[in-house]
């Protein structure tokens, strides 16, 4: 038993939200919508759960007109980016709200209610009120909340955007398994980012979106090793993977005169002429016997360093694991790692990942 969109389609002031958007979501699985912001994400989620009417297309949930219910009567639950929650309600009642709003017994509520609580690491916070909470608290109530009602659609729309680093780092670790905790073999659970780390780290079914369009559909792993074009290749890495574009001639990779490259296995069966080379910034080493880079500038960013490189018109990103001081427009001998690399025709299709065979 399925979620299934057909075509679906919703524009507004000539704009396109939703293009086309088609897919198939089985029950018992997570689903991660990973784009960068107004890719149509949150669009999305809001027609699942019937907050947004669409143009054309056809939502079917178990084979029934899913778009034709109400909103009240689909039994979706939705998490925003927001902290909502009702501040004059402790977080045990905010819990306890939407189930008694469906008339349970009470002894159902109550353990519903203590379960969710258990599961989001709550213990000990049920009679304190929203405000005496921090925002990773907050959201974990928006969170137990959701889990409680038991929706057959758990909607998530990126939770953790709102928070600190620390605190994002610190949940994101912990929701993969929070959510194989509470996904029943009759829920499906849809999660929005725009974090390729936060789609790997959750490792389900990634559905890639640009510009309201549907780019790739597949595992994480595979989305991450074999993007299907050179757009979703740059959604899925951050830094955004480098491109250069080169050619294949004798055996070599030629980008210009002063910068050619060893061929590597996995292209030895690709025809010789003009291609989009793609490397990320992590296969880049400093190395003496690399090719002459002048450094532009560098960045810091927590415990790693960004550097930023230029070779005759050629800019590139290295990514460093520690934190390094180089003045900038120093000359650096960059390494790059050819086994690494990937190939896109000139129309930005995938032409041969280093994963495939």
């Amino acid at each position: 038993m399925t979620l299934i969109a057909k075509n679906i389609t919703y524009s507004s002031d000539e704009e396109f939200h939703l293009n086309d958007i088609s897919f198939e979501m089985n029950k018992g699985e997570l689903y991660t919508l990973l784009g960068r912001t107004l890719s149509g994400k949150t669009t999305l989620l809001k027609t699942i759960a019937g907050l947004q009417p669409f143009d054309s297309g056809v939502l079917l949930y178990d084979d029934q007109r899913f778009d034709k219910l109400p909103v009240w009567q689909r039994n979706v639950a939705m998490v925003y980016q927001q902290f909502i929650n009702y501040p004059h309600l402790t977080v045990y009642e905010n819990i306890a709200f939407p189930l008694k709003q469906r008339k349970l017994a009470a002894r159902s509520i109550d353990e519903q209610v203590r379960q969710s609580i258990k599961t989001v690491g709550l213990g000990g916070f049920e009679n304190r009120k929203i405000h005496e909470l921090s925002g990773g608290q907050q959201q974990r109530v928006a969170l137990a909340r959701s889990f409680a009602k038991k929706a057959r659609i758990m909607l998530l729309d990126e939770p953790l955007v709102n928070l600190d680093y620390k605190l994002r780092e610190q949940l994101r670790d912990e929701f993969k398994n929070l959510f194989s905790a509470e996904l029943s073999s009759e829920s499906i659970l849809i999660y929005s980012s725009t974090d390729p780390l936060e789609a790997m780290q959750l490792n389900g079914h990634t559905i890639v979106m640009d510009e309201g369009r549907i780019l790739q559909h597949s595992g994480a792993k595979d989305v991450f090793e074999n993007p299907a074009t050179l757009r979703v290749a740059e959604i899925t890495n951050d830094p955004v993977m480098n491109t250069m574009r080169g050619s294949i001639s004798e055996q070599e990779i030629v980008i210009n005169s002063d910068f050619k490259l060893k061929l590597p296995d996995h292209f030895k069966n690709l025809a010789p002429g003009s291609y989009i080379f793609g490397i990320r910034a992590a296969e880049l080493t400093i190395h003496e016997n690399g090719i002459p880079f002048t450094l532009e500038f560098s960045e810091i960013s927590g415990s790693e360093t960004f550097l930023h490189l230029e070779n005759n018109g050629v800019s590139l990103v290295a990514l460093m694991e520690d934190l390094v001081v180089i003045d900038a427009h120093q000359k650096l001998m960059i390494d790059i790692n050819v086994d690494q690399m990937y190939a896109f025709d000139m129309e930005c299709q995938l032409v041969k990942s280093p994963f495939q065979e």
